[in-house]
C-alpha cells in the first residue's frame, strides 16, 4: 500500500471514530455531516485502491513477459559489479570483464572524481534512508540539478497596488514591471570516511551493501540537517523573535509571518522547546498541542500548524547568562531555502593511507554534491524562549557550542563528541571521524581540520 493510500486510511479511522463521539455526545446532526465526510473518503480510497491495482496488474503482466526480471537482473549486476570494484580496489578479487562493462556505463557522463560511481538503485535506497522522521530535508525544498554551478531568476515579493481606473476609450497606464532577482548555486563537496574491517570485505554483496547504505545514509541525513539548521540561524541573526508565551506565539502566525506563508506554515523545534510548547495551556485549561485527526501521531500547535521534535543534539539550545534560550523555528522552510542537489555519490577505497594499514582496515571516502542556498528570508522566523537555569530541562551536553574563530585543544576536549562533530561541520571541515571514534582521535581529527582551514 502506497503511503498516499496509508493516509487516506488513518483520515478513515478517525472519522469514524469522530462518528462515534458525536453520537455519544448526542449531536445526531454533526455525527450526520461526519458521516457524510466518511463516505466520501471511503470513495476517495476505493478510486485509488482500484487504480493501484490496474497498475499492479500492469506489472506482473510484464514480469510474465519477461520485461520487470529484466530491470531485476540489471539492477542486481550493477549492485554485484560494484561490490566487486570495492573488492578488487583492496586486492580482494578480480574484475571479469562484464564487471568493467557495468561499470564504465555508470561512469558516463559523471563528475571525473577518480573515485567509483555508487549504482542509481543504492543511490535510490540511500536517498530514502535519509529522508526518516528526524530529517529536516522533508521540509524544505530539493531541486535536483545536473551541473556543478547555475543560478534561478526569482520573483521579489509584488506590492498591493491595485490597478488604477481607465475611462472609457482612454489609453491603460503602464503597471510597474515585477521585480526579479538572480539566485546563484555553486554545489559543493561533501563527504566523510568510514573505516571497515577486512572481514566485512570478505562478506556477501547483500551485506556489504546494506552496511554502505546505512552509514551513507546516516552521514547524508546529518550533513543537510546541519547545513539546513546553519542556513536558518544564519538568515533569521539578530532578528529573533523573544516569545514568553500564547500571545507571542501567535503574534508570529498573525502578524510577522505573510498570511500566504502562515497557511502552509509549521514549527520545529528541538526537545527543549517542544518540552515548554506541550505546557501550555489555554484560558479553558486545554493544552495548546493537540494530536492531528487525520494523523494520530502528529501534534498540531494551536490546532493548525505541524510541529517536528527533533533532538537537542541536532538543533542545540544557546546557552545565556542564567539560563539557556530554545529554539521554536515557525514558518514555510520550503519557501524559504533550497538545497541544490547534484545527487551523485562516489568512493575511493585504500588500505594504505594513513594508519589503515597498521590497524588492518580498510578506508572508504565518499563524496556527494549539494549546496543550498534562502529564497525567501521573510518565510521563517526564529523564535527563542528563554528559560531560567532553575527550571531545569537541558544539559549542558545539548547547548551549542560558542562559534569562534580559533579554538585550543583544552576548549575543544571539554565538548562532547556530538558537539565536537557538530562544531566541525558547521565550521565547514571534512570530519574523517565518527561518533564510533574516541574522544581524543575526534579532538585530533578537529584540531587536525583547523590547521588545514587556517594554512597551518
Amino acid at each position: 500500500m502506497n503511503e498516499e493510500l496509508k493516509k487516506l486510511l488513518d483520515s478513515i479511522k478517525a472519522k469514524k471514530q469522530e462518528v462515534k463521539d458525536l453520537c455519544k455526545a448526542g449531536k445526531i446532526e454533526d455525527a450526520a455531516n461526519a458521516k457524510e465526510e466518511l463516505k466520501n473518503l471511503q470513495a476517495q480510497f476505493d478510486l485509488i485502491y482500484d487504480l493501484e491495482q490496474d497498475a499492479l496488474n500492469n506489472a506482473q503482466q510484464q514480469a510474465e513477459k519477461g520485461t520487470a526480471k529484466k530491470i531485476v537482473d540489471q539492477t542486481k549486476k550493477a549492485a554485484d559489479a560494484f561490490v566487486n570494484a570495492v573488492k578488487a580496489m583492496v586486492g580482494k578479487g578480480d574484475l571479469s570483464e562484464d564487471d568493467k562493462e557495468i561499470l564504465n556505463s555508470m561512469n558516463e557522463g559523471s563528475d571525473e572524481d577518480g573515485g567509483l560511481t555508487v549504482p542509481q538503485d543504492i543511490r535510490t535506497k540511500i536517498r530514502e534512508l535519509r529522508r526518516s522522521e528526524d530529517a529536516l530535508e522533508t521540509l524544505v525544498n530539493v531541486e535536483r540539478v545536473s551541473t556543478l554551478s547555475g543560478s534561478r531568476v526569482i520573483e521579489k515579493h509584488a506590492d498591493q497596488t491595485p490597478f488604477d481606473n481607465i475611462d472609457e476609450a482612454a489609453e491603460f497606464p503602464e503597471a510597474p514591471t515585477p521585480q526579479f532577482e538572480k539566485l546563484d548555486y555553486k554545489v559543493k563537496k561533501k563527504g566523510g570516511i568510514l573505516k571497515i574491517t577486512q572481514e566485512l570485505l570478505s562478506d556477501t554483496a547483500e551485506n556489504i551493501i546494506g552496511y554502505l547504505k546505512k552509514w551513507i545514509a546516516k552521514k547524508a541525513k546529518a550533513t543537510r540537517n546541519f547545513m539546513i539548521i546553519a542556513k536558518i540561524r544564519e538568515i533569521t541573526k539578530d532578528a529573533e523573535v523573544p516569545v514568553a508565551g500564547l500571545d507571542d506565539l501567535k503574534r508570529i502566525f498573525n502578524i510577522l509571518l505573510d498570511p500566504a506563508i502562515a497557511l502552509s506554515a509549521c514549527v520545529v523545534t528541538n526537545q527543549d522547546g517542544y518540552n515548554w510548547l506541550d505546557t501550555l495551556k489555554d484560558k479553558d485549561g486545554k493544552y495548546i498541542i493537540q494530536p492531528d485527526p487525520t494523523k494520530p501521531m502528529s501534534m498540531l500547535l494551536f490546532g493548525k500548524y505541524p510541529i517536528k521534535k527533533i533532538s537537542n543534539k541536532t538543533l542545540p539550545s544557546t546557552k545565556t547568562e542564567g539560563g539557556y534560550k530554545v529554539p521554536i523555528i515557525c514558518g514555510d522552510l520550503k519557501e524559504a531555502i533550497t538545497i541544490f542537489d547534484r545527487e551523485t555519490l562516489t568512493i575511493d577505497i585504500s588500505n594504505t593511507a594513513g594508519k589503515l594499514w597498521e590497524t588492518d582496515q580498510t578506508g572508504i571516502k565518499v563524496r556527494e554534491r549539494l549546496d543550498i542556498q534562502s529564497v525567501d528570508e521573510e518565510a521563517v522566523i526564529m523564535a527563542e524562549h528563554l528559560i531560567e537555569a532553575s527550571d531545569g530541562g537541558t544539559t549542558v551536553a545539548s547547548l551549542e557550542p560558542e562559534e569562534k574563530e580559533t579554538y585550543t585543544q583544552a576548549e575543544i576536549g571539554e565538548m562532547t563528541k556530538a558537539n565536537i562533530l557538530a562544531l566541525g561541520t558547521q565550521l565547514g571541515y571534512t570530519m574523517t571521524t565518527t561518533e564510533t571514534n574516541t574522544k581524543e582521535q575526534i579532538v585530533a581529527d578537529f584540531m587536525a581540520q583547523q590547521a588545514a582551514a587556517q594554512g597551518a
